[in-house]
């Protein structure tokens, strides 16, 4: 009778692998960087932390150790799962994935990594972009203009958050990553320790509006308020003028560039050094709908989005940059001539310079596309 690795609930990551085919299996995996590939039909769309969570999580493994291999089977949340197939079956198994991942690398099956677009054989040559959720509107609007334009290009836009779109230009499953913030200091270092040299396109310019419930009396709000209330300093509407009732703070996901922006120039006041938070309270929502549903439904709700994302059936404040300033509705007049304080630009990045399908389409967002921006809510740049 064969042997069988002995224990009963061993850690697949903690030591104690047994089988020296298995610790293979888990090398191999640990350093396939891998964002979308197939093993014998399972998608693995897992990075690397995930793989490792998976083992964790493992159970105990069970198998005749000289004539069968371990097979890792790995699906989207469950726990990686052990097992063993006899060795002449997986013999084949394996030179046919070996055959798919040696051709996957050659140059006429691969898609290109420059960021220049890529072509398929029938001709139709694509673009793949991802990231910003406050630039997906306008992006959708720009790729249906320009594939209209130019019926060869399919250009695929998809959201996410501005932290989305980097991680994807950085793993090359993206041409262009679009962005309501710019990449920070470590974003660009990890880019570089990959290979890319980000290079920055401002495609737009952008206003973040406040907004409440049209039933909430208070119309107008400081920076300092703005940022009081956000931190839970403030924590009733009484203290800014506003009838007795608890406040309810909405806010985007941390992997948004808008929320990233409103920590950085609204709460911290642009203060490099400053060290001050997000409320603990505060909700943060998936998305503008999210925000423009609670505020909607909410009358203690406050929150923030893009002016483009603002509907008629929310309050917009008027911000002023001190008690001593104007307040100043957010608009294109009001971001153009500066007076409005929470503005900022919007950006597309490419995993350096830009060339061939990818170029050209940049050139016409920056040229004829820019007629598109104000249809949006947008802020042109010319």
């Amino acid at each position: 009778m064969m042997g069988k690795i002995p224990g009963r609930r061993e850690k697949v990551l903690g030591g104690g692998w047994g089988d020296p085919a298995l610790t293979s299996l888990k090398e191999f995996v640990l350093k396939s960087r891998w964002t979308c590939s197939v093993i014998s039909g399972i998608g693995l769309q897992h990075e690397k932390t995930r793989f490792e969570n998976l083992y964790k999580r493992a159970a105990m493994i069970k198998m005749p150790s000289q004539s069968c291999l371990p097979i890792l089977r790995l699906s989207p949340g469950r726990i990686a799962e052990v097992s063993a197939v006899p060795c002449r079956l997986i013999r084949w198994v394996f030179l046919a994935g070996a055959l798919v991942f040696l051709l996957s690398g050659s140059p006429a099956c691969r898609e290109q990594r420059v960021g220049d677009g890529k072509s398929t054989r029938s001709g139709t040559k694509s673009i793949e972009i991802k990231g910003s959720d406050t630039l997906v509107n306008l992006a959708l609007a720009w790729a249906e203009r320009y594939m209209q334009e130019h019926p060869e290009m399919r250009i695929s836009v998809t959201g996410g958050g501005s932290g989305t779109g980097i991680a994807s230009l950085m793993n090359h499953t993206a041409d262009i990553a679009n962005a309501s913030r710019e990449m920070k200091t470590e974003e660009i270092r990890a880019a570089e320790a990959n290979g890319i040299t980000p290079v920055e396109f401002v495609v737009a310019r952008d206003a973040i509006a406040v907004v409440t419930n049209p039933s909430n009396p208070v119309s107008a709000l400081t920076m300092q308020q703005i940022s009081d209330i956000y931190t839970g300093k403030i924590t009733n509407w009484r203290k800014v003028g506003g009838e007795d009732r608890p406040i309810v703070l909405l806010s985007r996901e941390s992997n948004s560039g808008t929320y990233v922006y409103v920590l950085e120039h609204v709460i911290r006041m642009g203060e490099r050094n400053s060290k001050l938070l997000f409320s603990p309270d505060t909700l943060l929502m998936p998305s503008s709908e999210g925000i423009s549903t609670e505020v909607r439904q909410n009358p203690n709700a406050i929150g923030y989005d893009g002016l483009g994302y603002v509907t008629s059936d929310q309050k917009v404040l008027a911000v002023a940059r001190d008690a001593n300033s104007l307040y100043v509705l957010p608009s294109i007049p009001t971001v153009n001539d500066g007076s409005y304080p929470i503005s900022r630009s919007l950006y597309m990045y490419t995993a350096g310079e830009p060339g061939g399908q990818v170029k050209t389409y940049l050139d016409w967002v920056l040229g004829p596309g820019q007629r598109l921006v104000s249809k949006l809510g947008f802020v042109p740049l010319h």
